[in-house]
C-alpha cells in the first residue's frame, strides 16, 4: 500500500511540473530575412534544389523556422527551440551572403560530410518531418551542387602556414 502511495505522489508531482512548465513558452519571433545575403537567392539552385533546401534544411538552418504545432508543448518545445538555435548558430541559409568567402566554402565542405555520412538532416526531425527526408539522389544532387559551388578556399594554407 505504501509503494502504491508514493507512485501516486510521484506522479502528481510529475503532472504538476508538467502543467506548470506550459507558462515557460519559448520565443517564436523570427528576424526579417535580407534576400541579398539568403543562400537561395544568391546561388539560384538548378531543378527542385530550393524546395529540398526550403523543406530540410531552412527550418533549422535560417532566420525562417517553421514553428509546428507541438511546439506549444513544453518541454519538447525547449529542446526543438535549443535544436533550431544550435543549428543556425553552425550555418545560418539566411546569412549567407555575409560570411567571408572561405567560411562560405568551409561550410559548403561541412554540409556535403554531413550529407554523405547521414547525418543531416537529422533523425530526430525526419522521424517527424517525412518530408524532409532525403532520398538518395537528392542526397547526391545536394552534394553535387555544394561541391560546385565550393572556392577550396578553406583549403588553402592560411597566412601563418596553419591549415
Amino acid at each position: 500500500m505504501k509503494k502504491y502511495f508514493t507512485l501516486k505522489k510521484i506522479s502528481l508531482i510529475v503532472l504538476a511540473l508538467l502543467l506548470v512548465s506550459q507558462f515557460f513558452r519559448i520565443d517564436k519571433s523570427t528576424k526579417p530575412v535580407d534576400s541579398s545575403k539568403d543562400f537561395i537567392s544568391l546561388t539560384s539552385p538548378p531543378g527542385d534544389l530550393a524546395n529540398v533546401l526550403k523543406t530540410s534544411c531552412y527550418d533549422c538552418h535560417s532566420n525562417q523556422p517553421n514553428y509546428p504545432w507541438y511546439t506549444n508543448v513544453a518541454p519538447i518545445s525547449w529542446w526543438i527551440k535549443n535544436h533550431i538555435n544550435e543549428g543556425s548558430h553552425h550555418l545560418n541559409f539566411s546569412e549567407w551572403g555575409a560570411y567571408s568567402s572561405k567560411k562560405q566554402d568551409h561550410k559548403l565542405e561541412e554540409c556535403v560530410e554531413m550529407i554523405e555520412e547521414g547525418e543531416m538532416p537529422m533523425s530526430s526531425y525526419t522521424l517527424i518531418h517525412g518530408n524532409a527526408k532525403l532520398s538518395k539522389e537528392q542526397q547526391q544532387q545536394l552534394m553535387d551542387w555544394f561541391n560546385s559551388l565550393r572556392t577550396h578556399e578553406s583549403d588553402k594554407p592560411s597566412e601563418s602556414g596553419t591549415h
